[in-house]
């Protein structure tokens, strides 16, 4: 393990064992604090973060973009406040913090037995929405996580997802999809974060004019199994009270072959997701690369 890497780990950790134990006034004002120093800087994140928000509100001003960036990193920071701080949380205060407008998709979809799939984009705290599912609907999901240097930094997060509730795997491609897939055929909830390609064989989309890659795991396993896809789209307010809201499905078209399947079920995500973040741009936390324009021909994902 390198000295870069013992670092982050070790902050990483300070974290969970820190500020969980702080008010939650005092940590929503450190996470303020924390995220106005970082803006403040314009380091690599803060500068894609605004050429991200540039596609998301075209003919924003630059300062404009400005105020959305340091509300987007007061937004990000309020996400890792309360990640932090979710394992200490009661269950009252998981089922008061998160408000979901159209969770009877959820339930009636698993009430159904088909099995069900939820796709999510990095909207505000995804984490805490996984939280009310298993705390508040006492529901279990399967997730996938990407595997993090240093070792242990990845396995600090899938130890603080499984303490949430989730049965976590790592992204290694056929060996988590069949588990997913046996998973969904038994009738369970997968929940996956998909507004973002990590293999570089993800399905080209049409995203706020431009094209980007997103994975093409969501559609994949929804005509594969016959698990109702079901977008989510997520939100801050002026409140502690995190919002959210399940989408209709996504149907699997009657016609054409699995790849023109795929797509329309991709697009037909992305659109949803769009229409999330173009709502609520600041609380979308995407400080790296997605579009095409921007990844270049050979650099693949960011």
């Amino acid at each position: 393990m390198t000295a870069a890497e013992r670092l982050t780990d070790g902050l990483y950790g300070l974290g969970w064992s820190t500020v969980k134990k702080l008010p939650e006034p005092v940590a929503a004002r450190l996470g303020r604090t924390v995220a106005d120093a970082a803006w403040k800087r314009r380091g690599k994140g803060v500068q894609r973060l605004e050429a991200n928000y540039a596609r998301v509100v075209p003919g924003a001003s630059p300062e404009r973009l400005a105020e959305l960036s340091r509300a987007g990193m007061r937004s990000y920071l309020r996400y890792w406040m309360e990640s932090f701080r979710l394992p200490a949380w009661s269950a009252e205060r998981v089922r008061t913090g998160f408000d979901p407008k159209g969770a009877h998709h959820l339930t009636d979809g698993l009430a159904a037995g088909r099995g069900v799939i939820l796709a999510l984009p990095h909207l505000a705290n995804w984490d805490l929405a996984g939280a009310w599912v298993t705390t508040t609907l006492g529901i279990p999901f399967t997730t996938v996580a990407e595997r993090l240097k240093p070792e242990s930094l990845y396995d600090r997060f899938v130890a603080y997802r499984e303490g949430l509730g989730m049965e976590v795997l790592a992204h290694s491609g056929a060996s988590a999809f069949g588990t997913l897939a046996r998973r969904l055929r038994d009738g369970g909830l997968v929940c996956l974060v998909a507004d973002r390609d990590l293999s570089a064989a993800g399905v080209e989309v049409d995203f706020f004019g431009e094209r980007a890659r997103m994975p093409a795991g969501p559609a994949l396993l929804a005509q594969q199994t016959g698990a109702q896809l079901l977008p989510v789209t997520l939100w801050y307010d002026d409140s502690p009270v995190m919002q959210g809201r399940v989408h209709p499905p996504v149907e699997v078209p009657g016609t054409g072959t699995r790849t023109e399947k795929t797509a329309a079920m991709t697009q037909a995500l992305a659109d949803a997701f769009a229409s999330g973040i173009a709502e609520h741009p600041e609380d979308w936390h995407m400080l790296q690369r997605l579009w095409l324009a921007d990844l270049g021909p050979a650099k693949g994902p960011a």
